[in-house]
Parts: C-alpha cells; structure tokens; sequence
C-alpha cells in the first residue's frame, strides 16, 4: 500500500485540503481529511498541488508523433498514451477517421490485443465514421464515406475492444440500425450530420447517447431549423463532446452550451492529432498536409484539421475563457466522460475506484499522472 498526502484534491464534488489518499493494488483504499499538513512519517509521497481524478478523453486521432489512421499497432497505441499521460489523460479511446473496411479491421485487432497485454489507459475504440454525410464531412475521406453495411456492423461490435463509439450522421444510418448497435453495446454518438432535428430526435429515442465535437460539421442552429445543435443543448438524455481549444468554437458559445447542458451532460475532448505530446509539425492527410501554426492546427487550405489540444490545456482554457467553478471543469474531463462511456470504476476520487489521478499545479498544467496506481508521467517519484 502507498499514501499520499495532497495539499488539495477534487473529492465529493469539491476541492478539499489535507487529504490523505491511499492505494493498495492500484485500487484507492481509503481517504482521510486532516485539519492541518501531517507529519512527513504520516505518508509515503507529497503531492503538492491540485490532485483531480485522471482526465478521460473519448476522441483522440493521434499523439507523440503517431496517428492511428496510420498506423495501426500496439506499438503505436502506447506512442499515443504516451503522449497524452503527460497531460493528465489516463484513460482514452484511440479514434479512427472515416477510412477502409480493412483498416478498420486492423485498428479493431490492435485495440484487442492492446487490451488483452495490458496496456495501461487504453479503454476502447472510437469509430469516427465512415457513416457520415458527405456535406459536413470535414477532412474525412468523401471517397470512404458509405452506408452501414454488415461488414462494418461485424467490426464495431466486437466484444473484444473495450468500449466502443461509433459517430454516425443520423440521416446516414436507420434507426432500426441505431437500436442494433446500441443493443451490442455500441455507444451511438451523433456528428459529422446535416440531420434535421426531426432526425436527431428519432436517432436519440433509437439509442443515440452522444454528440460528436458539439457545433463543429453539424447542421446549424437557425429560426425555422434548429438542427443537432438544439438536440444537443436541450436532449437531456445525450451528452456533448467540446473541444475547447479556441479555435474550433468561440467561447461565448462554449459558455452557452455550459449554461444550457450543464457539466453532467458536457465533457471535454481533444480531437488530437499526431503533433501532441511530439515536435512534429507537419502530418501528410489525404492529398494535402495537416500543419501546426502555434496551438492550431490546419489543412493547407486554412480549414481547421483536428486539434493540437490535450486534456490538461483543455481544462486550463475552460477555467480561463468559459468557467470558474473548477470543481465542474475536472468533472467534465474525468466523471461525465465516465459516465458516457459506462464506466464505474473510474472518474472519480472515491474509495474502491481506480487509482487513477492527475497531480495539478497552479497554472492547472500536468504535473505528474497515475494510471491503477503506477506512475505513467512526470518527475515526481516515491
């Protein structure tokens, strides 16, 4: 068993002081609140900062110089935890863009069997596609973009890839298909659409639970056509991914779907790119390149092309450009993921959880990262 002593720590929905937090077994055993910093023979390790529950991101194209559309191995998947844990990510769902029946087959295998070694943080797979609508389809491939088939249907509903996102346009797939999905575990999320609120709301009461990158290649919000943005900010039973990285949405309307859904119902997300956590600036795409101008990343005709965003910056530009209320902007990045995704054994500080935390310091930049106990990132050692 380990103990820790933080000066701070997100627990029971606030940030309380002189917390001792023990792990045993990479299982969080007890936790105590002191009145005053105890004796240095009271714990093993000081963590002299802001301890929040490990961030959770549901969509992450690529990092440490890897991209999973093009390269599709254990190997690359560590490269990509890798760079994400430096940043508080301790639980993440590699994500491929809409590409071939055979790559997504590969990607399915690679997720499998990096489930089946172990591998630390890797909690499933997001299919980003390729049921989407040509006309919202951002730099997804139009020449890969096709209707569910039974091929596709066979890959994503594997039950040997942990949890499982599948973005679909809703006027792209059948609400018949949508409750199928959903009845093998799938979670159906909404996104890359021109959908109609009618079919928004018909793809929810078949199953939809989410929205893929809220406000970004979705049918807008009009007078006489309040399209998917309306279903996500008023459905109370969906859950929004944002990626504020203050490129993809102004913050007025990040405020907006804050006030709107509220932190239960919105989760950050990085929508990442191989450029983080590596010094690569330039990633070949399709025909053209993805390049990295300061924290922004863009195809070469100016159009935004994923992120360069991690999930440490993610909740530094909540809490500087949207938010005060911390407490709210670390549950949006561990505990709402959670809860979309299913999970009960992570997304929060809680005795029986996993040991999964972040250490924070007072700029909220990713000090150090545990995953079931171990230390995955940082300095900071026993």
């Amino acid at each position: 068993m380990i103990s820790y002593y933080a000066h701070k720590l997100l627990y029971d929905g606030k940030l309380q002081t002189h917390m001792l937090l023990s792990v045993d077994d990479g299982v969080i055993s007890a936790i105590k609140h002191l009145n005053a910093p105890p004796d240095s023979n009271a714990y093993d390790i000081e963590l002299a900062g802001l301890v929040s529950p490990g961030f959770i991101d549901t969509q992450v194209n690529g990092g440490g110089g890897v991209l999973f559309n093009h390269e599709q191995s254990v190997q690359a998947l560590e490269t990509m935890m890798n760079g994400h844990s430096q940043f508080g990510t301790t639980s993440m769902l590699p994500t491929l863009i809409t590409d071939s029946t055979q790559t997504m087959q590969q990607a399915a295998d690679s997720i499998a069997q990096a489930i089946r070694q172990g591998i630390k943080g890797i909690a499933g797979i997001h299919f980003e596609g390729p049921h989407l609508s040509v006309a919202k389809r951002g730099i997804h491939s139009g020449q890969q973009v096709r209707p569910l088939s039974d091929t596709e249907m066979t890959i994503v509903t594997r039950k040997d890839i942990g949890k499982v996102i599948l973005t679909v346009a809703a006027e792209n797939v059948t609400c018949d298909q949508i409750r199928e999905l959903v009845s093998e575990g799938v979670i159906v999320s909404l996104g890359h659409s021109a959908a109609s609120l009618e079919q928004a709301i018909s793809a929810i009461e078949a199953g939809a639970t989410g929205f893929t990158h809220l406000y970004n290649a979705m049918s807008g919000l009009t007078a006489r056509e309040p399209g998917l943005i309306a279903a996500a900010l008023l459905d109370e039973r969906v859950v929004s991914g944002l990626i504020v990285d203050m490129h993809h949405v102004h913050p007025y309307n990040c405020k907006l779907a804050l006030h709107t859904i509220g932190a239960e119902r919105l989760m950050l997300v990085t929508d990442a790119m191989a450029q983080v956590g590596s010094d690569i600036d330039i990633l070949p795409w399709l025909d053209s390149t993805i390049t990295r101008h300061g924290d922004k990343l863009t195809l070469e005709d100016g159009s935004i092309a994923g992120s360069c965003l991690d999930m440490a910056s993610a909740v530094r530009n909540m809490f500087a450009h949207v938010s005060q209320d911390l407490p709210s902007i670390l549950n949006m990045a561990s505990h709402t993921p959670a809860r979309f995704l299913g999970f009960d054994d992570r997304g929060e500080i809680a005795v029986g959880k996993n040991a999964d935390f972040v250490l924070l310091d007072n700029n909220l930049s990713c000090v150090a990262s545990w995953i079931e106990g171990e230390q995955v990132a940082g300095e900071l050692q026993a």
